[in-house]
């Protein structure tokens, strides 16, 4: 395994992100049972086991939500981006929650079958004729199964070998998990159920997971807009627009986009797509003199593109000029890792 496939590239921000994603996880199961235990009817109460079982789902339920919510998040306010970062690591962890969810499953409903437990859970409900009382096992299988798939292909490794395109088509059927959890909770549990609370929690989650992916989307919508030409250069906007330490993204009419970053009072343009997950870099940020991708952490040198070694990956590069107080951009790339002069915002350089 080369230096570009470590098993996980350790900091702080993941020391501190994976320390409080555990402590979270670890207080919301055991502050579920103990709630639920202290709540629940002296009629028919329900067992340990049982709470268990209905801890890790919402959990996981809860979990997948989040991780789903993040992307949007982050591009409606940038204060979310530190969490998109370690998305991946929130992934991996809902895929264990829900792992423990099948487990404590499997060991209660499914203890004293003379069948296999696992032969058992597929046989236990066919009523696939009915509405009511549809089996509801099979979409927490199908979902299980793609969390699983996501969880082991989210190193870097596989990024590499699928290749960014596939592999990012691949992570995109956390959607379809999220579905069939929906199904798998709406056929099961809600339709036992008494209370609201569940019910409530789901429906509440969906909508607003939808709403916020509505808004993210119409957000993107109105910042990508063409921008218009300038005697055959894209007008990027006034110097004014461009903050310190941020990009604004130009978008072309055939749906390429450009970042264009402001460091030290100059200016470089770069392709807004990184390298490695095909991540947003216009969303990023400069750290330490580099432009690093939100996703993950990439970084490239604003001066050619290139990642700092020991890393390899390239982007291409784009000319600037300034004219009457706006940025002008070439919307001719140059080849990845092509350097270019960074354009001093006090020069009146006409393209």
């Amino acid at each position: 395994m080369s230096s570009k496939f470590v098993p996980v590239m350790w900091n702080r921000t993941k020391y501190v992100y994976d320390a409080a994603l555990v402590l979270a996880v670890g207080l919301y199961l055991v502050g579920f049972v103990e709630i639920g235990t202290r709540l629940q009817p002296a009629q028919t109460p329900l067992d340990a086991q049982t709470l268990l079982i209905r801890a890790f789902g919402t959990c996981a339920f809860l979990m997948l939500t989040l991780a789903l919510a993040i992307g949007p998040l982050a591009r409606l306010d940038r204060r979310f981006l530190p969490l998109l970062y370690n998305r991946r690591h929130l992934g991996v962890a809902t895929c264990l929650v829900a792992i423990g969810h099948a487990y404590h499953v499997l060991g209660w409903y499914f203890a004293y079958s003379p069948l296999s437990p696992g032969y058992a859970l597929l046989a236990a409900d066919t009523g696939f004729s009915q509405f009511r009382g549809f089996p509801f096992i099979p979409f927490g299988i199908a979902a299980l199964a793609i969390l699983a798939v996501l969880a082991a292909t989210s190193h870097d490794f596989w990024l590499a070998f699928l290749t960014a395109p596939v592999w990012k088509a691949l992570h995109m059927s956390i959607y379809a998990a999220y579905t069939l959890v929906v199904l798998h909770v709406s056929f099961g549990a809600l339709q036992d159920t008494r209370s609201l609370a569940l019910p409530a929690l789901v429906m509440l989650s969906a909508a607003t997971l939808a709403a916020l992916h509505i808004a993210a989307a119409r957000k993107t919508r109105a910042e990508s807009q063409p921008a218009a030409l300038h005697a055959g250069w894209v007008d990027a906007g006034a110097v004014a627009d461009f903050a310190e330490d941020r990009a604004v993204v130009v978008a072309f009419a055939d749906a390429e986009s450009v970042a264009i970053f402001r460091h030290a009072d100059r200016l470089n343009a770069v392709s807004n797509v990184c390298a490695h997950q095909n991540g947003p870099l216009g969303e990023g940020r400069i750290v330490d003199g580099c432009i690093t991708c939100p996703w993950h952490g990439f970084q490239y040198r604003l001066e050619d593109g290139c990642a700092p070694p020991p890393f390899t990956e390239k982007i291409a590069t784009y000319n600037l000029a300034l004219a009457d107080g706006r940025v002008l951009l070439d919307p001719v790339p140059n080849a990845p890792g092509t350097p270019t002069k960074a354009l001093a915002l006090d020069e009146a350089v006409r393209p």
